[in-house]
């Protein structure tokens, strides 16, 4: 109860306009002014280092997924290369084969029903072949 009636008293009673006074208050105010500016100053800053670290975390982002997809990539062609060293291993064999008579020979009278003397051909259906097969295999 005290303290409520001395809060109400000095409410009412008037404050004395001295040098001394006067100076405390501009004291007061500049104090106060201050902390508005350095409140200012650091809600600025914060701004800023949000927006920062916004960017960076975008830019980073931004980088894995494109790390992400070159990996893909990487895989990708890896397998590619794989496929094409092999297909360049068979073709070297064939080349090698081709430089070879005997083998050009054999290719051509199976591919072209050519002859030696004294041979005989016989053709054989290709339904009779794959039907030959598909019985090799279930046995």
């Amino acid at each position: 109860m005290e303290q409520k009636q001395q809060g109400k008293s000095s409410a009412r009673v008037a404050s004395i306009q001295t040098e001394y006074v006067r100076s405390l208050q501009k004291k007061e105010s500049r104090k106060n002014a201050r902390k508005a500016r350095l409140y200012r100053r650091l809600a600025v800053f914060g701004i800023l280092v949000a927006v920062v670290m916004g960017g960076l975390t975008h830019t980073f982002i931004k980088q894995k997924q494109a790390l992400v997809d070159k990996e893909q990539q990487k895989v990708k062609l890896i397998a590619e290369l794989d496929e094409v060293q092999k297909q360049q291993v068979v073709l070297k064999n064939q080349l090698i084969k081709l430089n070879d008579d005997d083998y050009i020979a054999k290719l051509a009278r199976k591919e072209y029903f050519l002859s030696d003397e004294n041979e005989i051909i016989f053709s054989v259906p290709d339904n009779i072949k794959k039907t030959d097969k598909k019985d090799d295999e279930k046995e």
